[in-house]
């Protein structure tokens, strides 16, 4: 197995903070400022010197570098996210940016640093190539053994095969056995594993003669399985080529890296796409939050300014509603009581109850007249006094008296008979 020297991280070097030191900004703010901050640059306006609209208006025409140090400053320097009321009161600070942003980067490093970075990443790149290879190769030999042992479950192999593919298991094991022991016994400082030196694993080594046949046959097996992970890599980016023959399948492999690359390049321009629209989408809404809440402030104002000049109006209103709503409600309530009398009392009805009426009405008045006669006699009765009430309970006895001795002889003669 191929091994690489292990690449040490290097720490990622400061952005803004290693670029500008104290003396460096101090010499920029000279060669920038050209004067002190107090001062004014001749032929602009000062923002502060009028009002706050007047002043902005005023500065945005007399400063046509406005919109330019913006762009500048927000490509250079996303993580500031100016906007133009910034720039506008600060100039001093926007200039002071737009001398930076000629010395750095999108990412914020120096021009310095950021070339010695792409170098690193460029040397990486290499050594992550190089290990890729040599990781491919480990990983085909790997699989060459392995689909071995499948095949020997299953099928009867040839003595060549047989040959070569345990030659190609020893000569690996012995290579990685030998990789784990480490340096020789003079660099060593501690025992070695299992008290194994080199030269007894170069004991178990293959014949030469084999190793030499094996070695050559090598290239063959790893060029067939690499094609047929090509082929299989084809297929599953592009099924429609499933049918095609091997030659056409070369020709799509041979610009497959291509084409993921455009596929790739095309996937990051889409996302830095999404990140502008995204970032677009952001400001925008920041500006209609506060748009919406001006306006809830404005409508706020208006309903506390003319709610209580047409609150009383709108009471009276109300009232005067609430009055003839009534009105009809009991109009119709009315309404609804003769139409259940008019339906429950026909003409017949009526008649018959007014019949009714005048007999009860004559009956009534035979009752009083009667009851007028008992209560003139009683009132004559009233006058005799005493003896009166005397003559009455004993007419009452007597009478009493009379009824039960009929009552006795009732029921004797019911007995005789």
């Amino acid at each position: 197995m191929l091994t690489l020297p292990a690449i040490q991280p290097q720490p990622a070097p400061h952005g803004l903070g290693s670029f500008c030191s104290a003396q460096w900004c101090a010499g920029l703010l000279q060669r920038v400022g050209g004067r002190r901050c107090g001062e004014e640059e001749p032929g602009r306006v000062n923002p502060a010197s009028t009002g706050p609209p007047a002043a902005e208006a005023a500065f945005a025409l007399a400063n046509p570098w406005l919109p330019r140090r913006k762009g500048m400053c927000s490509k250079q320097l996303p993580p500031c996210n100016l906007s133009e009321e910034d720039l506008l009161k600060n100039p001093h600070f926007s200039r002071l940016l737009l001398s930076l942003s000629q010395h750095m980067d999108e990412s914020g490093l120096s021009l310095s640093l950021a070339k010695e970075q792409a170098q690193a990443w460029k040397k990486v790149r290499l050594h992550k190539t190089a290990w890729l290879r040599s990781e491919i190769l480990q990983r085909i030999i790997q699989e060459l053994l392995v689909d071995y042992y499948v095949k020997t479950q299953d099928t009867s192999l040839t003595s060549e095969d047989k040959k070569f593919h345990e030659t190609l298991e020893q000569r690996l094991l012995v290579t990685e056995l030998t990789q784990l022991l480490g340096p020789s016994s003079q660099e060593r400082v501690i025992p070695p594993l299992l008290g194994l030196e080199k030269a007894d694993l170069l004991e178990l080594m293959p014949p030469s003669e084999d190793f030499v046949w094996m070695r050559a046959r090598l290239p063959l097996e790893v060029e067939e399985q690499l094609k047929k992970k090509c082929f299989t890599l084809l297929c599953y980016h592009d099924p429609n080529s499933d049918s095609d023959s091997e030659t056409l399948k070369a020709a799509k492999v041979w610009k497959l890296a291509e084409v993921l690359v455009g596929e790739k390049q095309q996937c990051q321009d889409a996302k830095s796409q999404q990140k502008e629209q995204i970032v677009l989408l952001e400001k925008k809404s920041a500006t209609y939050s506060q748009v919406l809440l001006r306006c809830l402030a404005l409508l706020q104002r208006l309903l506390q300014e003319h709610r209580l000049k047409t609150q009383s109006e709108l009471d009276r209103i109300n009232a005067q509603y609430l009055e003839i709503k009534c009105s009809a409600m009991i109009l119709k309530l009315r309404m609804e009581e003769l139409k259940i009398l008019s339906d429950t009392y026909t003409a017949e009805k009526v008649e018959v109850h007014r019949l009714i009426r005048d007999r009860l009405e004559g009956a009534i008045r035979l009752q009083e007249h009667d009851m007028e006669k008992s209560r003139q006699v009683l009132n004559t009765y009233e006058v005799l006094g005493d003896e009166f009430d005397r003559l009455v309970k004993e007419y009452t006895q007597l009478k009493q008296a009379t009824e039960n001795k009929r009552w006795a002889l009732q029921e004797f003669s019911k007995a005789y008979r």
